[in-house]
């Protein structure tokens, strides 16, 4: 195999391996941070050794082990290393001798392992911005290179979040655990809004020259899927799940051939991707068969869901869409939800019932700088042949908006509205010449 391939090759095992063997060394040494330079030391062995070797029949073993021999030697040498530590690497040794096939031992556990992985990068004592760089990390197997080209910040940038989130975690003395039950329903949803935060991002980009970033919502949906293993009888995991599958099912009918905007009316639902439906229609029966109160994510799915089983969008079931956004209003009291409502009772019921709550979004303060704002007021005054009013939000929205892509269509449907008043304009004067 050429030195390339083998590159390539090492790349693909760490993508796959890597969470599981920094949450099997962070369950011995209990420091997130050094495991994971703890794996790193295995990989660049790896990088060295195996374009002459070979890449072994079981990567995913040799790095574990090669992970454990350095954190045996990083602890021996280091003598001015905490009372702990001394006592880690006592136990390692003699886990060495007491149990030759180190590595089947911690795949006993590895279920625990990564669902503690999970809740410790997604510790509440973080901030968003680093709990989300740092599951990427940790979870993702994806470099610090990567996380920022993704995010478009710069590379020091992420890697400063992910040392300060580490060091953090060992600061606050998180522990390297699963908490306990009173505890579990707050921390779950902080990994799930970490998980739909990097989906979101990859689905419509915030900033940049792309409208979507696919490797992310892969990588979202890949982490969802390993939660909803390692959590299996918790309803908004699945609801998450079955929100990010249904959502991507639509990825290839949402960019045109020269990358614009495809909106969700004008998209060919014959691209829409039929598996990624069935998987997301099944997942979000599983969250509401498990019982209880419908969360969140639960609802949201059943919205895209209603999208999805409509094979034209003449036949979206608007109404239950209502419904379903009324009870998630009561539920989050967010004003970005009621805007949501507002485009989905102007579905239903008209524009002007849509407008009307629209107007009353506007002094709202969160929602000052949210270009979706404009643009959703100017969609329904389109409806309402307003045309003059709808171009000024459109262009307002284009203004606010940091995406290139977005700007485009918001641009494009600015000019379509002056137009069509210019073409009322001509008309009238033909009228009067006559």
């Amino acid at each position: 195999m050429s030195t390339s391939n083998t590159h390539r090759a090492i790349n693909a095992v760490w993508r796959i391996e890597s969470a599981k063997i920094i949450a099997g060394l962070a369950r011995i040494v209990r420091d997130v941070g050094l495991a994971e330079d703890l794996a790193q030391d295995a990989l660049v062995a790896a990088l060295e050794q195996w374009p002459e070797t070979g890449v072994p029949d079981n990567p995913g073993a040799w790095l574990m082990a090669t992970a454990k021999h350095r954190a045996i030697d990083r602890l021996r040498r280091n003598t001015l290393l905490e009372s702990k530590h001394e006592e880690i690497a006592r136990e390692l040794a003699d886990r060495e001798k007491s149990a030759p096939d180190f590595v089947a031992a911690l795949d006993d556990d590895i279920g625990d392992d990564l669902l503690r992985l999970v809740f410790t990068a997604c510790h509440p004592v973080l901030s968003t911005e680093a709990r989300v760089a740092l599951t990427l990390r940790m979870l993702g197997g994806l470099t610090t290179d990567e996380i920022a080209r993704a995010f478009l910040v710069s590379e020091p940038t992420i890697a400063q979040r992910i040392v300060r989130a580490k060091r953090t975690l060992a600061e606050a003395r998180v522990p390297f655990e699963v908490p306990r039950a009173e505890e579990f329903g707050v921390r779950l949803s902080s990994v799930i809004e970490v998980i739909y935060l990097i989906f979101n991002e990859g689905y419509s980009a915030t900033a940049g020259e792309s409208w979507m970033r696919p490797a992310l919502c892969e990588e979202a949906l890949r982490l969802g899927r390993i939660l909803a293993e390692l959590a299996p009888k918790e309803p908004e995991v699945h609801g998450l799940v079955a929100l990010m599958e249904i959502q991507a099912s639509r990825a290839r009918a949402r960019i045109g051939p020269m990358g614009e905007i495809v909106p969700l009316f004008e998209q060919n639902r014959a691209r829409w991707d039929q598996l990624l439906i069935r998987r997301g229609l099944a997942a979000l029966e599983r969250a509401e068969t498990l019982g209880g109160a419908l969360g969140p994510y639960t609802l949201q799915a059943a919205i895209t869901a209603c999208h999805a089983r409509a094979r034209t969008p003449e036949e979206t079931d608007w109404e239950r869409i209502v419904a379903i956004y009324d009870g998630l209003a009561q539920l989050t009291q967010s004003p970005i939800v009621e805007l949501n409502r507002a485009v989905a009772i102007g579905m239903a019921f008209g524009p002007e019932a849509g407008l009307e709550i629209v107007d009353e979004l506007t002094s709202e303060p969160s929602l000052k700088a949210y270009h979706l704002l404009p643009s959703v007021r100017g969609d329904l005054l389109v409806k309402l042949g307003r045309d003059d009013e709808a171009r000024a939000e459109f262009e307002r929205a284009a203004a606010l908006t940091r995406n290139e892509r977005e700007r485009e269509l918001l641009l494009k449907r600015a000019a379509a509205c002056s137009a069509r008043i210019g073409d009322a304009v001509g008309a009238d004067q033909n009228e009067f010449r006559m």
